[in-house]
């Protein structure tokens, strides 16, 4: 009878410590992993996701820092500039939470603190998203007021917000109340 390799060995349960019957622990069991494993695995796809909305509001708050040096920016009616300090402010607000989770980890860097960091993280990226949304309806607000006209900016602003209401927000919390595994029906 072959003996199993101590890389064949299943992983010890992580029911136990400092983690109870959290979801890691409950994913941990499920996938065969250790908790490290499943925060490994977690700080990874937080990392990816990072990357992907960074880059995303990087462009839309450069672009927004420099329209304020063009000729256009002074006709800017009241309305414009409203829509260009709210818009500036929730994008320079979305920068720093998405940026925050690098500072998170430099500060707890091998302090054995990656489920804190995970948890943090998780939450900056999605206050962090929740803020880019109405920049990116306000950056477009903006935009095809000073190139369209009022309505139809609104009219566009307005479709964009209710895309990403239901793509950002109604589709992932529909999925999530299904429960694990399980695709929406038609």
């Amino acid at each position: 009878m072959r003996r199993r390799a101590a890389s064949d060995a299943q992983p010890p349960p992580a029911t136990s410590g400092p983690f109870g019957h959290s979801p890691a622990v409950r994913s941990a069991e499920s996938r065969g992993e250790t908790i490290d494993q499943v925060l490994d695995r977690n700080l990874n796809e937080l990392l990816q996701e990072l990357r992907v909305a960074f880059t995303g509001v990087q462009i839309l708050f450069g672009f927004l820092l420099s329209l304020s040096f063009t000729q256009r920016f002074q006709e800017l009616d009241d309305f414009g500039l409203t829509v260009y300090t709210v818009t500036l402010l929730t994008t320079a607000l979305a920068t720093v939470l998405l940026i925050a989770p690098v500072s998170f980890h430099r500060l707890v860097f091998r302090r054995r603190q990656k489920a804190a960091l995970v948890l943090v993280g998780d939450r900056f990226l999605i206050i962090g998203l929740g803020l880019l949304a109405p920049a990116i309806c306000g950056a477009l607000l903006l935009i095809l007021d000073v190139a369209l006209g009022r309505w139809q900016a609104v009219l566009g602003s307005s479709l964009t917000a209710l895309t990403g209401l239901l793509t950002w927000y109604a589709l992932p919390l529909a999925v999530r109340r299904n429960g694990p595994g399980v695709a929406p029906e038609d």
